[in-house]
C-alpha cells in the first residue's frame, strides 16, 4: 500500500498510530504525472469498497479500491482536485450496499447535505509563532484561566429573526477577538466545531472527527479564527465527544457491514438516554481513529485544549443503562474506557503542545492525577458539584438560605482533590433551568445583586473559571441554538452593570496570583467565617502557601440585608485597600462608589472570628467585596 506502510499498519492496529490522518482520508498526490487524490480507507469486513465523485459523475463502476491484507482499501483517482466532493460505496460483510461518509473527511458538505469534500492539510500560512513559542501545559496550573464558552451560531449572526444566517469563521474570529480583549477572557471555549448533521445537538452527536463544520466556512477560515485569537493572546479550546457517535446510517454506524466502531456486545453497543452507539475503546483501531482526531485538532489548528465530553458515561459501564455488562471484578468502572482515556491522556501530555479537560460528573478519583501516578491523566476537571451546590443555593428565596448554608461552602472541602475549573455552562441555562439572571429570586435590582455576587463568589473561589455566553450581560432568556444571544440588552444600565462587575472580575482575578496560582494546594484558601448561617454571609482568605503577602480577603453577602459595622477578623494590622466591589459603579453611572479611591481600612486589636485584628466595613445588600492585604514586610 503506497500510502500506508507496514509500520503504519503495526501502529495503527496496535492502537497507537496517532497521526492515522495523515495517510487515511482523502490526500492530494500525483501519479505518473498527473494529478489526483489517493483514497484510503479502513474497512476490513467489506466485501468491495468504491469511490465515487462528482469528477466522475458518481459513478459507481469507477473508483473501485484495491484491498490489502491489513484491512486497508486505498485507490489513486486521477484529476480529482480539491473541492470535489466524494463518497464510499460500501459492499459490506452482510451484503449490505451502504453510502458512507470519509470517517477521515477534513471538510464537509453543509448539512443537510453530506458528501466529504477532498481539501489539503498545508494550505494555510500561519501568523501565531509568538503566541506557540509560548505555549506550554506545564504552565497552565498557574497561570489565569477565565475560559469564555461561546456557540457560534447563536453568539452573532446576519440578519435577524428566522432568515438571519450564520457568519463565516472569519468574520465571527475578528469579533470574538474584539469582544474578549475588551472583557478580559483568556480563553475561549467553543462548541460543535467537529462537523455534526443535527442542529440540536449543538455538536454533540459527531459525524466529522477530523472536520470543522462547513456551517461557519471552510477548514482554513477555521485555522484564521485559531490565528488570530492567538495572536490576541487568547487561547482556544475545542469540544471533542470520544464517547459515542450518532445513528446516522451514512456515517460510522456499522461502517463496514459489522460493528467496525461500536462494540457488537448489546449491553456496551449504545447509550440508549442519547439514542446513540458508543465506541468500541476495546478496539485499537477505534483507538488510533480517535487519539488521531485529538492530535489533528491540537497540532494542524493549533487548539490549546480539547474539553472531553461525558467523561462519565465512559468512566462507567452503567450509564444510561438499565442492563449493562459488569467488569471482570463484577464492578460498573469501564475498565477498557478508563485505560483508553490514561493513553489518550498520555499521548496528548508527552507528544503534543496541548492538554484535555474532564467534562466529568463522576465521583472517581485522580481523574486530573498524572499517569505516571496512577491517574487517569486529564488537565483539569469541570467541577459539577460546585456549579449544582452553588445554583441550588442561589435559587432558593433569600429567606430560606439559612438552612442551605452548607450548599456554599461544602465545595471547599473538595477543592483540592483535583485541578478544577468552576463551570456556569450552557447545559444550565437551558430546558426551563433559566437563564443565570433569573435565577436569583426577588425584584429585579435583587436579580442583578445576587448573579454579581455569585460571579464574585465564582471569581474569588479556587479553580479556574468558565462562564457561558450572555450570562456575563445578565441574558434574560434560556438559551436557544437557533437565535443570536440578545445583545440589545446590553443598551441598558442594569445589564452593562452585570458587564462591568465580570469585566473588572476578570482583571482582578488576573492581576492577582493567589487567586488563579492555587491547584490542589489546601494553604492557598483559608477560612473566616463560614459559619455565618443567620446572615447568609461567608468570609476567606486567599493567599500564598507560606504567608500573607499579596493576599485577599473575600467578604460576600448573599442576602438583602445591609450590615453597618460588619465585622471580619483578619490576621495583620495595616491598610486594607479594596479592590473590588459589587457597587463599583460605571463610570457615568452615578452610583455610590463612582468618584475617586475608596479609602483604605485599617483594622483595630480586637479578637474576632478567631484573629488578632477586627475590620469593620459597611456590607450592603448583595455585596460581594475583595480586599488587598497590607504589604507584610516580615511575617
Amino acid at each position: 500500500m503506497k500510502g500506508f506502510s507496514d509500520f503504519d499498519s503495526f501502529l495503527f492496529h496496535e492502537g497507537t498510530n496517532y497521526e492515522s490522518y495523515k495517510k487515511l482520508g482523502a490526500h492530494l498526490d500525483k501519479e505518473d504525472g498527473i494529478e489526483g487524490t489517493r483514497f484510503a480507507v479502513y474497512a476490513p469486513n467489506a466485501r468491495s469498497v468504491n469511490v465515487i465523485t462528482e469528477q466522475t459523475w458518481w459513478d459507481e463502476s469507477k473508483g473501485g479500491m484495491e484491498r490489502h491484507d491489513n484491512g486497508m482499501w486505498e485507490v489513486f483517482m486521477p484529476y480529482v482536485k480539491e473541492g470535489d466532493k466524494y463518497r464510499y460505496v460500501i459492499v459490506g460483510a452482510d451484503g449490505v450496499k451502504r453510502y458512507k461518509l470519509d470517517p477521515y473527511e477534513f471538510y464537509s458538505e453543509v448539512r443537510p447535505n453530506n458528501a466529504s469534500i477532498v481539501y489539503g492539510l498545508d494550505n494555510y500560512k500561519w501568523h501565531d509563532k509568538k503566541y506557540m513559542k509560548n505555549v506550554d501545559s506545564n504552565e497552565v496550573l498557574n497561570r489565569s484561566m477565565a475560559i469564555y464558552e461561546v456557540h457560534l451560531g447563536s453568539w452573532k449572526k446576519k440578519g435577524s429573526g428566522e432568515s438571519a444566517e450564520y457568519l463565516n469563521y472569519r468574520i465571527l474570529a475578528d469579533e470574538l477577538v474584539k469582544y474578549l480583549t475588551y472583557m478580559g477572557y483568556t480563553h475561549v471555549e467553543l462548541m460543535g466545531i467537529c462537523e455534526y448533521p443535527f442542529d440540536p445537538s449543538w455538536g454533540y452527536q459527531v459525524t466529522g472527527y477530523f472536520a470543522p463544520t462547513s456551517r461557519y466556512g471552510n477548514p482554513d477560515d477555521f485555522r484564521y479564527m485559531v490565528d488570530v485569537l492567538h495572536q490576541a493572546g487568547i487561547g482556544v479550546i475545542i469540544d471533542w465527544v470520544p464517547a459515542h457517535f450518532p445513528k446516522d446510517s451514512f456515517a460510522l454506524e456499522h461502517f463496514d457491514g459489522t460493528c467496525l466502531f461500536e462494540s457488537d456486545d448489546p449491553l456496551k453497543a449504545e447509550y440508549p438516554e442519547w439514542g446513540t452507539y458508543a465506541f468500541d475503546h476495546t478496539k485499537p483501531e477505534v483507538r488510533s481513529f480517535l487519539i488521531s482526531s485529538a492530535f489533528y485538532w491540537i497540532k494542524e489548528f493549533h487548539a490549546d485544549a480539547l474539553r472531553v465530553d461525558a467523561v462519565a458515561a465512559m468512566l462507567y459501564a452503567s450509564f444510561s443503562r438499565e442492563k449493562w455488562r459488569p467488569n471482570m471484578f463484577g464492578g460498573n468502572e469501564n475498565l477498557e474506557s478508563k485505560d483508553f482515556l490514561k493513553q489518550l491522556n498520555y499521548a496528548i501530555r508527552h507528544q503534543t503542545h496541548g492538554y484535555l479537560i474532564a467534562e466529568d460528573s463522576s465521583a472517581l478519583p485522580g481523574i486530573t492525577t498524572p499517569v505516571e501516578q496512577g491517574g487517569v491523566g486529564f488537565l483539569l476537571k469541570w467541577n459539577m458539584g460546585w456549579m449544582n451546590d452553588t445554583l441550588r443555593y442561589f435559587e432558593k428565596e433569600t429567606i430560606y438560605r439559612q438552612y442551605e448554608h452548607e450548599l456554599i461552602t461544602h465545595s471547599l472541602d473538595y477543592a483540592f482533590t483535583e485541578n478544577f475549573i468552576l463551570v456556569l455552562s450552557h447545559d444550565e441555562v437551558v430546558y426551563g433551568k433559566k437563564p443565570m439572571l433569573l435565577k436569583n429570586p426577588g425584584s429585579m435590582p435583587e436579580k442583578s445583586g445576587g448573579l454579581k455576587v455569585l460571579y464574585t463568589y465564582q471569581f474569588t473561589h479556587p479553580g479556574k473559571k468558565l462562564l457561558f455566553m450572555g450570562q456575563e450581560f445578565g441574558e434574560d432568556r434560556e438559551w436557544d441554538e437557533n437565535r443570536e444571544i440578545n445583545w440589545w440588552l446590553t443598551d441598558d444600565f442594569g445589564r452593562r452593570d452585570i458587564m462591568h462587575c465580570v469585566r473588572n472580575l476578570i482583571r482582578v482575578y488576573k492581576e492577582r496570583p493567589v487567586l488563579f496560582a492555587d491547584s490542589m494546594d489546601r494553604r492557598t484558601f483559608e477560612w473566616v467565617n463560614r459559619n455565618d448561617y443567620s446572615r447568609n454571609t461567608v468570609s476567606y482568605i486567599r493567599r500564598n502557601p507560606w504567608n500573607y503577602n499579596s493576599a485577599v480577603l473575600v467578604i460576600l453577602n448573599f442576602s438583602p440585608m445591609e450590615y453597618t459595622y460588619y465585622k471580619c477578623g483578619v490576621p495583620v494590622s495595616g491598610y486594607y485597600k479594596r479592590a473590588f466591589s459589587t457597587y463599583d459603579s460605571l463610570p457615568g453611572g452615578g452610583g455610590p462608589d463612582e468618584v475617586g479611591d475608596i479609602p483604605p481600612i485599617s483594622p483595630y486589636r480586637a479578637e474576632c472570628d478567631g484573629r488578632l485584628y477586627t475590620l469593620e466595613y459597611n456590607l450592603r445588600p448583595f455585596e460581594g467585596v475583595i480586599f488587598d492585604f497590607p504589604i507584610i514586610e516580615d511575617n
